[in-house]
């Protein structure tokens, strides 16, 4: 895999959380209790990681990129899945990972925000 930075680049922002789901044999990262990350395979063993979109950003990124497709097992409108295997740069894909979690972290309450903020 070609995205190795990935887990410390999620580790990195503020309050984030790691698991390991069983079931869905896919790592979570999670901010305030959140899924904003999710990174593991397809039905068919393709490495995939799934973000959070803007709904119409998620649209035009599948549009312009063939490894971009909507999220795997999650709402299709709001959810896009990435192939690790694709043609996506490290620029992109940090900055969906970025996108991603801001979106996560707006929808949380001010006093989760302001919490995860100071590292209470």
């Amino acid at each position: 895999m070609k995205y190795q930075w990935i887990e410390a680049y999620c580790m990195a922002k503020k309050g984030v959380i790691k698991d390991y789901q069983n079931e869905w044999e896919a790592f979570r990262y999670f901010v305030g209790g959140k899924m904003f990350v999710m990174q593991g395979s397809d039905k068919a063993g393709n490495a995939i990681i799934t973000l959070k979109c803007d709904p119409i950003d998620a649209e035009m990124l599948r549009a312009k990129y063939e490894a971009i497709i909507p999220g795997y097992y999650m709402n299709k409108k709001h959810w896009n899945s990435i192939d690790l295997n694709g043609n996506i740069s490290d620029e992109l894909m940090k900055k969906m990972i970025d996108v991603s979690y801001e979106l996560i972290f707006e929808k949380l309450t001010k006093k989760k925000q302001a919490e995860i903020q100071s590292g209470i």
